[in-house]
């Protein structure tokens, strides 16, 4: 009997995966140890000191950024899942049909355009609302920030959907239970933690995104991921080092919190 062909145990395999998570970590890491620089360099090592998280703590642009960037995070995740979710069910919870896989592909297309187009349509397209309207606020960063996470929220909620047994959803019907009460009670429960996998991997793309944000946004409306930009055009100092080592050390916390609570339910 042939034997199963796996690609981990095939000759070299394991040197070329480190290879590659060290080419990719290594510049985080530099990143965090020279956060932690008592010097104004980023280059030359001159001493342990948390000056520079103090220093980002006490920059009130910083703080306002970063209240900024959670509060569009926040609402553009939110309204990103649950469309995705509304999505996903229709997409899955039917019979095949033609079109379907039309709409697949256009809900995923924000994952295939590259997403310089995407900012740019958005930038006409609510420009000329801006001046219709005369509001210039935070509304519009959210709801392009939504447009854009709708396909990162819809993959895992969707993957959730194809994976569950129909059979409970089945014999609640049975049961007389109406699409809504199958809804609440069955489905529901069962797609949380692909729901939860769909907010986090929004919120996450949200509060790093610079593209979207810097063509949409109207002044004074920087987030955290544009002033670090801002800066990183005028001098550089380690603030920026420690600034990039808190973003890191929240979505790493993010994800981990959300991969065991959605492990837990799994």
């Amino acid at each position: 009997m042939a034997s199963r062909f796996d690609i981990r145990r095939q000759t070299g395999f394991p040197t070329v995966a480190l290879f590659c998570f060290f080419l990719l970590y290594l510049p985080l890491s530099v990143v965090v140890i020279f956060a932690f620089n008592a010097g104004t360099s980023i280059a030359v090592w001159e001493g342990f000191s948390f000056r520079w998280f103090v220093q980002a703590w006490s920059n009130q642009q910083v703080v306002d950024a970063s209240i900024r960037s959670v509060q569009i995070a926040s609402v553009a995740a939110v309204i990103a899942t649950v469309a995705a979710t509304m999505a996903a069910l229709a997409t899955t919870r039917t019979r095949p049909y033609r079109g379907l896989t039309f709409k697949y592909a256009f809900i995923n297309q924000p994952l295939m355009v590259p997403e310089i187009v995407t900012a740019v349509a958005l930038l006409i397209f609510f420009s000329r609302i801006k001046i219709a309207t005369g509001y210039s606020g935070l509304g519009y960063l959210m709801i392009a920030h939504a447009a854009f996470c709708i396909p990162f929220a819809y993959l895992p909620i969707r993957a959730r959907l194809e994976s569950m047994d129909t059979a409970l959803e089945t014999a609640a019907a049975d049961l007389y239970a109406t699409p809504w009460q199958v809804f609440r009670r069955v489905t529901l429960p069962l797609l949380w933690p692909g729901i939860i996998a769909g907010l986090m991997l929004a919120f996450v793309i949200s509060l790093d995104d610079v593209v979207i944000t810097e063509f949409v946004k109207s002044a004074g409306q920087d987030t955290l991921p544009t002033y670090m930009l801002g800066q990183l055009r005028r001098v550089v100092t380690p603030e920026i080092n420690a600034i990039s080592t808190a973003f890191l050390v929240l979505s790493v916390a993010i994800v981990t919190v959300f991969f065991l609570i959605s492990r837990k339910k799994t």
